[in-house]
């Protein structure tokens, strides 16, 4: 279960090593290496491609960046001509997967997990192949098991193997609730590899225990074992800890071009290269010139943050919708010209304030700049909340009782949002 150690014994044509090569970057592990070079020799000497998995549970209706990573390796693989099936674990999803947590997880109703898988499955096309990309739901088998059957899928897991995972290891010594259904995650995560024949599963490393049940359950049901590739968790916006919608620091791939390059030019300048190697099309080479390049002095960390903004916003939009948004963003921020936005939303709160008055939380979040009163305060709280006294001077506003009344209001949230209050 763990990497080969001894010099390799599988010599790679150069077309072969090169493929190697783009597959093996941003990588934490390919497990077991041999095993995979060897799926890469005869399939390319047979003609044939080899059958690429990786499975997302529509747990969340958005994919962020941090998703991106294993679909920019699964493009990686349609590119070099292998199958790519994208997996959505509609059935799973309502277990809940147990990794990384600290508690039983919540199950999801049918219609969520459905609602979330369909707006997937419009996502992911912005980065693969439609062509060359199939998508597969778990539930197409997982749902026709008889309990005869998922009794005999038990017997091939014993409790202390379930154990050595550290999340379940950390909750059983401290005297946490673990339910068997949470057991059967990782089993029935496996058990798809089985049914699909998968010759390599993509996963981030949280997932590698799950990874290499489904290794271990192919050979158990007399199939060619997969080998797996392990991808580092893309750390988020405040640069700590894994991205994420809970804690406020992802970047959703469905956001505005505008949003897309204020968020990416906020990260820190040694962040930005673990974006590089796991987010950009550009060489590993490419990449390696420009740190020199700032290295040296001749370029400025800022336009190589630009760079990786607008490659991204026009990933997921337009060359011309990046271009004119970074454009946006320098009006907005660069020192000496902090304009405004051309296109700021206005909201109209007369309806909501008869008394020609209106509370700073409501009409942040009537306003669409927030999505709860809970969210305005602690951005109140933060001094994240600005009030402009006329186009160019603000205020930081910090009074969550404060009443907008009659006239119109001209706020910003954070460095990227704006909107207008007519009162």
């Amino acid at each position: 279960m763990g990497s080969d150690s001894q010099k390799s014994s599988i010599t790679l044509p150069p077309e072969l090593e090169k493929a190697l090569e783009e597959i093996s970057r941003g990588a934490e592990e390919i497990l077991p290496l041999e095993h995979f070079k060897k799926q890469l020799l005869e399939a390319f000497q047979n003609g044939k491609s080899l059958k690429i998995k990786a499975g997302f549970d529509p747990t969340a209706p958005d994919l962020h960046l941090g998703h991106t990573v294993l679909l920019q390796k699964l493009k990686t693989f349609q590119d070099l001509g292998h199958e790519v099936y994208f997996l959505i674990g509609d059935y799973t999803a309502m277990i809940g997967d147990p990794t990384g947590k600290s508690e039983t997880r919540k199950a999801l109703t049918q219609e969520e997990v459905l609602k979330n898988a369909q707006t997937y499955k419009n996502q992911v096309f912005k980065i693969l192949n439609p062509e060359k990309t199939k998508i597969v739901f778990n539930s197409r088998w997982l749902e026709k098991l008889t309990l005869e059957s998922v009794i005999s899928l038990t017997a091939k897991m014993t409790v202390a193997r379930m154990l050595e995972r550290d999340d379940f290891s950390k909750r059983y010594k401290g005297g946490q609730p673990i339910s068997l259904v949470e057991f059967l995650y990782p089993l029935l995560q496996g058990y798809d590899s089985v049914e699909m024949e998968a010759d390599v599963e993509l996963g981030g490393t949280d997932q590698k225990f799950n990874l290499l049940v489904g290794r271990d359950l192919q050979a158990q049901y007399s199939q060619k074992p997969q080998s797996i590739i392990t991808l580092p968790l893309l750390v988020g916006l405040d640069g700590e800890k894994k991205m994420g919608k809970s804690l406020n620091n992802y970047i959703a791939i469905q956001e505005s071009p505008l949003e897309i390059c204020g968020k990416l030019m906020s990260i820190d300048d040694n962040l930005m290269w673990k974006y590089y190697e796991l987010l950009s099309d550009l060489s590993l080479e490419k990449i390696q010139n420009l740190k020199k390049e700032i290295e040296d002095g001749k370029l400025h960390p800022k336009e190589a943050k630009k760079l990786l903004a607008i490659e991204i916003a026009t990933r997921f939009h337009s060359d011309t919708a990046a271009l004119e948004a970074f454009t946006e963003w320098e009006k907005i921020h660069a020192p000496g010209n902090r304009g405004l936005p051309e296109d700021i939303p206005v909201w109209d709160a007369s309806s909501e304030a008869p008394d020609g008055e209106i509370g700073i939380l409501n009409a942040l979040r009537l306003s669409g700049l927030v999505k709860s009163n809970g969210e305005a305060r602690r951005m109140l709280q933060s001094g994240g909340v600005h009030k402009y006294i006329n186009e160019e001077e603000t205020e930081t506003i910090k009074d969550d009782s404060l009443l907008l009344t009659t006239g119109t209001h001209l706020f910003r949230l954070g460095k990227r949002s704006f909107v207008r209050i007519k009162v």
